[in-house]
């Protein structure tokens, strides 16, 4: 589940109990008051590390995107043109993945997609190269790049490989582009300078896709984008579907949407919560949620019917247009990117 924020901020991790009471490292001293105050910082040591060793960061520079597992709770971080940098120790320690295969930075809260069942993550960047990985960042494949490249994406994970793409050109006039080879080759499927401003979309199979803006409700197509049939007039507010064992789920402004008939038909699934970014959903139990807003980060453990705050937003948090936030469902972490710095929520106990 990602937030955007404000360019040049850096990456910012607090814990949340959320299953237990992950402590993140320097956070033991902390109150338990839930104000902003108590995210602390965990990315310092990896960037300082970068700016001693003469690296320099491309534009805004320092952390631009966080992701997490969310089956084993790994923390994947974007350092603006250095890459993916990648924490199996709860963000105490960062290593490079990604062999040079990823650049720039994200410029969106869905633009580092991870397979909502774990393991495989695709990193669709701005002024940088993009590519996804099926093994966790050990080997990658790279996307062709189309000028400056995405804002964001959908991506079909129901295969194996990653074929089917449904993505969001960054600044292009509201073009959306369909790769059906990995990102190998790229069709313009269609442009709407409003889909720019409101749009979101999703993909379920390589003929299979979704989309939605402003005064438009759901659009479905089954040709591979060739034709469009409107199939409903809810107004998600996410960029993207996440689909999980065959059931699709959409963010609107105050309510989750569902599909289980691959986007036929609609419904609004449980009670009402204000959020922009997410669901973040557990693969081990479907009825564990995360979404995150202006108010806060948001849990539910019964299937939506009810939600619960985790916690307030950092200071430098820019709602509605935030970066990043991520929250493992197996490990407590939620991590956003907001005032330069990558912290955590001291002790777990929200």
């Amino acid at each position: 589940m990602l937030i955007t924020a404000r360019s040049g901020l850096t990456l910012l991790l607090m814990t949340a109990a959320l299953l237990g009471s992950w402590k993140a490292p320097s956070a033991m001293a902390a109150e338990n008051e839930e104000t902003p105050d108590r995210w602390v910082s965990v990315s310092d040591a990896t960037l300082n590390q970068l700016t001693a060793d003469g690296a320099k960061a491309d534009w805004p520079g320092n952390s631009a995107g966080v992701t997490v597992d969310p089956a084993s709770g790994d923390v994947y971080m974007i350092v603006s043109g250095l890459g993916v940098w990648k924490s199996v120790d709860q963000s105490r320690t960062f290593d490079r993945c990604d062999h040079g295969s990823v650049g720039g930075r994200c410029e969106t809260a869905y633009s580092l997609n991870f397979d909502p069942a774990g393991k495989r993550l695709a990193c669709f960047m701005l002024d940088g190269r993009g590519a996804w990985t099926g093994d966790c960042g050990a080997t990658w494949h790279a996307f062709t790049d189309v000028g400056r490249n995405w804002d964001y994406a959908a991506v079909d994970w129901s295969g194996s490989d990653v074929k089917n793409i449904f993505a969001a050109l960054h600044e292009s006039g509201g073009q959306v582009l369909f790769s059906q080879d990995g990102g190998t080759t790229w069709i313009k499927l269609f442009e709407d300078p409003e889909f720019e401003r409101s749009g979101g979309l999703g993909i379920f199979d390589a003929n299979t896709l979704v989309y939605t803006q402003r005064d438009r409700g759901i659009q479905r197509s089954t040709d591979a984008g060739k034709s469009w049939t409107k199939v409903s007039d809810i107004k998600p507010v996410g960029r993207v579907v996440r689909v999980l064992n065959g059931r699709a789920y959409w963010l609107g402004s105050e309510s989750l949407y569902v599909s289980d008939d691959q986007g036929v038909t609609w419904k609004t699934q449980g009670g009402r919560v204000e959020a922009s970014i997410g669901p973040l959903l557990d693969p081990a139990n479907e009825k564990r949620m995360v979404v995150a807003g202006v108010q806060g980060i948001f849990q539910t453990t019964d299937g939506a019917e009810t939600w619960s705050k985790v916690a307030t937003l950092p200071k430098g948090a820019d709602i509605p247009k935030p970066r990043t936030v991520a929250a493992p469902p197996m490990i407590p972490p939620i991590i956003t990117i907001a005032g330069g710095k990558l912290s955590s929520w001291p002790d777990g106990s929200r």
